[in-house]
Protein backbone atom coordinates (compact mmCIF):
# COMPACT_ATOMS: atom_id res chain seq x y z
CA UNK A 1 0.00 0.00 0.00
CA UNK A 2 1.59 3.35 -1.21
CA UNK A 3 1.85 5.72 1.33
CA UNK A 4 0.95 10.20 0.94
CA UNK A 5 4.89 10.06 1.66
CA UNK A 6 5.56 7.83 -1.38
CA UNK A 7 2.98 9.81 -3.55
CA UNK A 8 5.22 13.19 -2.60
CA UNK A 9 8.60 11.77 -3.03
CA UNK A 10 7.36 10.52 -6.53
CA UNK A 11 6.36 13.82 -7.38
CA UNK A 12 9.35 15.10 -6.52
CA UNK A 13 12.17 12.52 -8.19
CA UNK A 14 9.64 12.99 -11.02
CA UNK A 15 9.91 16.38 -11.27
CA UNK A 16 13.86 16.32 -10.96
CA UNK A 17 14.16 13.79 -13.74
CA UNK A 18 11.63 16.06 -16.03
CA UNK A 19 13.58 19.16 -15.26
CA UNK A 20 16.91 17.56 -15.95
CA UNK A 21 15.63 16.38 -19.26
CA UNK A 22 13.81 19.05 -21.02
CA UNK A 23 13.99 22.03 -18.39
CA UNK A 24 12.01 23.91 -16.21
CA UNK A 25 9.84 26.05 -18.30
CA UNK A 26 9.14 23.01 -20.57
CA UNK A 27 7.65 21.30 -18.04
CA UNK A 28 4.01 21.37 -16.60
CA UNK A 29 2.60 19.96 -13.79
CA UNK A 30 0.08 17.47 -15.44
CA UNK A 31 3.83 15.98 -17.11
CA UNK A 32 4.78 15.60 -13.64
CA UNK A 33 2.29 13.47 -12.19
CA UNK A 34 1.58 12.04 -14.97
CA UNK A 35 5.30 10.36 -14.73
CA UNK A 36 4.84 10.27 -10.98
CA UNK A 37 1.52 7.98 -11.15
CA UNK A 38 -0.05 10.30 -9.02
CA UNK A 39 -3.04 12.37 -9.17
CA UNK A 40 -3.03 15.00 -10.94
CA UNK A 41 -4.78 16.83 -7.35
CA UNK A 42 -2.21 15.41 -5.27
CA UNK A 43 0.45 18.13 -6.62
CA UNK A 44 -1.00 20.88 -4.88
CA UNK A 45 -1.71 18.89 -1.76
CA UNK A 46 1.68 18.57 -1.00
CA UNK A 47 3.25 21.37 -3.27
CA UNK A 48 0.18 24.57 -2.87
CA UNK A 49 2.99 26.70 -3.88
CA UNK A 50 2.58 25.19 -7.01
CA UNK A 51 5.63 25.00 -9.94
CA UNK A 52 7.85 26.89 -8.13
CA UNK A 53 7.19 25.56 -4.92
CA UNK A 54 8.10 22.20 -6.61
CA UNK A 55 10.93 23.82 -8.07
CA UNK A 56 12.59 25.34 -5.32
CA UNK A 57 12.52 21.57 -3.05
CA UNK A 58 13.88 19.87 -6.55
CA UNK A 59 17.14 22.50 -6.36
CA UNK A 60 17.54 22.49 -2.56
CA UNK A 61 17.32 17.85 -2.61
CA UNK A 62 19.11 17.86 -5.48
CA UNK A 63 21.40 20.57 -4.11
CA UNK A 64 22.34 18.47 -0.90
CA UNK A 65 22.60 15.19 -3.15
CA UNK A 66 25.46 16.64 -5.27
CA UNK A 67 26.73 17.79 -2.16
CA UNK A 68 27.04 14.27 -0.28
CA UNK A 69 28.75 13.02 -4.32
CA UNK A 70 31.27 15.93 -3.43
CA UNK A 71 32.22 14.37 -0.24
CA UNK A 72 32.12 10.99 -1.53
CA UNK A 73 34.66 12.23 -4.95
CA UNK A 74 36.89 14.37 -2.36
CA UNK A 75 37.22 11.87 0.95
CA UNK A 76 39.17 13.34 3.99
CA UNK A 77 42.83 13.53 2.61
CA UNK A 78 45.44 11.59 4.20
CA UNK A 79 49.13 12.49 4.40
CA UNK A 80 49.96 11.48 0.49
CA UNK A 81 46.52 12.87 -0.72
CA UNK A 82 46.97 15.11 -4.07
CA UNK A 83 44.11 17.16 -4.52
CA UNK A 84 45.13 18.01 -8.19
CA UNK A 85 44.58 13.87 -9.22
CA UNK A 86 41.33 14.08 -7.20
CA UNK A 87 39.98 16.31 -8.71
CA UNK A 88 40.88 15.37 -12.39
CA UNK A 89 39.63 11.54 -10.96
CA UNK A 90 36.08 13.59 -10.45
CA UNK A 91 36.10 14.84 -13.92
CA UNK A 92 36.86 11.69 -15.60
CA UNK A 93 33.77 10.10 -13.73
CA UNK A 94 31.38 13.39 -14.80
CA UNK A 95 32.37 12.43 -18.22
CA UNK A 96 31.25 8.52 -17.57
CA UNK A 97 27.92 10.00 -16.41
CA UNK A 98 27.09 12.69 -19.64
CA UNK A 99 28.00 9.85 -21.35
CA UNK A 100 25.93 6.81 -19.57
CA UNK A 101 22.95 9.93 -19.80
CA UNK A 102 23.08 9.93 -23.69
CA UNK A 103 24.51 13.74 -23.08
CA UNK A 104 21.30 15.15 -21.40
CA UNK A 105 21.83 17.82 -18.50
CA UNK A 106 22.59 15.57 -15.64
CA UNK A 107 22.20 18.69 -13.31
CA UNK A 108 18.59 19.97 -12.64
CA UNK A 109 19.98 22.63 -10.32
CA UNK A 110 22.27 24.06 -13.77
CA UNK A 111 19.49 23.53 -15.70
CA UNK A 112 16.89 25.07 -13.69
CA UNK A 113 19.06 28.03 -12.84
CA UNK A 114 20.35 29.05 -16.59
CA UNK A 115 16.21 29.61 -17.27
CA UNK A 116 15.28 31.52 -13.51
CA UNK A 117 18.29 33.69 -12.83
CA UNK A 118 16.28 36.59 -14.29
CA UNK A 119 13.06 35.34 -14.44
CA UNK A 120 12.21 34.15 -10.59
CA UNK A 121 13.88 35.73 -7.88
CA UNK A 122 12.73 32.59 -5.02
CA UNK A 123 14.60 29.86 -7.75
CA UNK A 124 17.39 32.11 -8.29
CA UNK A 125 18.20 32.68 -4.65
CA UNK A 126 17.87 28.72 -3.85
CA UNK A 127 20.53 27.89 -6.83
CA UNK A 128 22.42 30.76 -5.62
CA UNK A 129 22.52 29.17 -2.31
CA UNK A 130 23.38 25.47 -3.82
CA UNK A 131 25.85 26.61 -5.47
CA UNK A 132 27.38 28.27 -2.60
CA UNK A 133 27.31 25.10 -0.34
CA UNK A 134 29.20 23.24 -3.07
CA UNK A 135 31.62 25.95 -3.48
CA UNK A 136 31.85 25.59 0.74
CA UNK A 137 32.08 21.83 0.61
CA UNK A 138 34.76 21.96 -1.84
CA UNK A 139 36.73 24.73 -0.45
CA UNK A 140 36.85 22.89 2.39
CA UNK A 141 38.77 19.89 1.20
CA UNK A 142 41.21 22.03 -0.80
CA UNK A 143 41.80 23.78 2.30
CA UNK A 144 42.21 20.46 4.24
CA UNK A 145 44.81 19.13 1.71
CA UNK A 146 47.03 22.64 2.56
CA UNK A 147 45.61 25.43 0.15
CA UNK A 148 45.16 28.87 2.28
CA UNK A 149 41.89 29.31 2.90
CA UNK A 150 41.11 32.43 0.25
CA UNK A 151 42.98 30.74 -2.59
CA UNK A 152 40.98 27.10 -1.19
CA UNK A 153 37.62 29.06 -2.41
CA UNK A 154 38.91 30.37 -5.82
CA UNK A 155 39.46 27.49 -6.63
CA UNK A 156 36.45 25.78 -5.76
CA UNK A 157 34.87 28.46 -7.75
CA UNK A 158 36.93 27.64 -10.54
CA UNK A 159 36.65 24.15 -10.30
CA UNK A 160 32.54 24.22 -10.76
CA UNK A 161 32.65 26.43 -13.17
CA UNK A 162 34.53 24.76 -15.36
CA UNK A 163 32.62 21.38 -14.46
CA UNK A 164 29.23 23.35 -15.16
CA UNK A 165 30.46 24.67 -18.84
CA UNK A 166 31.95 21.97 -19.69
CA UNK A 167 28.44 20.11 -19.23
CA UNK A 168 26.93 22.52 -21.21
CA UNK A 169 29.53 22.00 -24.15
CA UNK A 170 29.70 18.14 -24.13
CA UNK A 171 25.62 18.20 -24.25
CA UNK A 172 25.82 20.16 -27.36
CA UNK A 173 28.82 18.42 -29.04
CA UNK A 174 27.53 14.71 -27.77
CA UNK A 175 30.66 13.78 -26.54
CA UNK A 176 33.04 13.74 -23.09
CA UNK A 177 35.81 15.37 -24.80
CA UNK A 178 34.98 18.85 -23.38
CA UNK A 179 34.44 17.33 -19.80
CA UNK A 180 38.02 15.37 -20.18
CA UNK A 181 39.62 18.17 -21.28
CA UNK A 182 38.31 20.57 -18.33
CA UNK A 183 39.56 17.92 -15.94
CA UNK A 184 43.30 18.58 -17.07
CA UNK A 185 42.75 22.03 -16.84
CA UNK A 186 40.56 21.76 -13.67
CA UNK A 187 44.00 19.61 -12.42
CA UNK A 188 46.09 22.72 -13.49
CA UNK A 189 44.58 24.71 -11.56
CA UNK A 190 44.76 23.00 -7.98
CA UNK A 191 48.37 22.08 -8.67
CA UNK A 192 49.61 25.71 -9.52
CA UNK A 193 47.72 26.94 -5.94
CA UNK A 194 48.63 24.18 -3.96
CA UNK A 195 50.93 25.38 -1.32
CA UNK A 196 51.10 24.91 2.50
CA UNK A 197 48.61 26.62 4.81
CA UNK A 198 50.02 29.29 7.36
CA UNK A 199 46.37 29.70 9.26
CA UNK A 200 45.96 27.71 11.88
Amino acid sequence: MRTTGDTRARILTAATELFRRQGYAATGMKQIVAEAGAPYGSAYHFFPGGKAQLGEEVIRTSGAAYLDLIAQLFPEPGPRADPALATAEAFTAAAVTLRELDYADPCPVATIALEVASTNETLRGAAAEVFDSWIDGLAAYYYSCGIARPAARDIATSVIGLLEGAFMLGRTARSPQPVLAAATAAAAVVRAMRAPSTEA
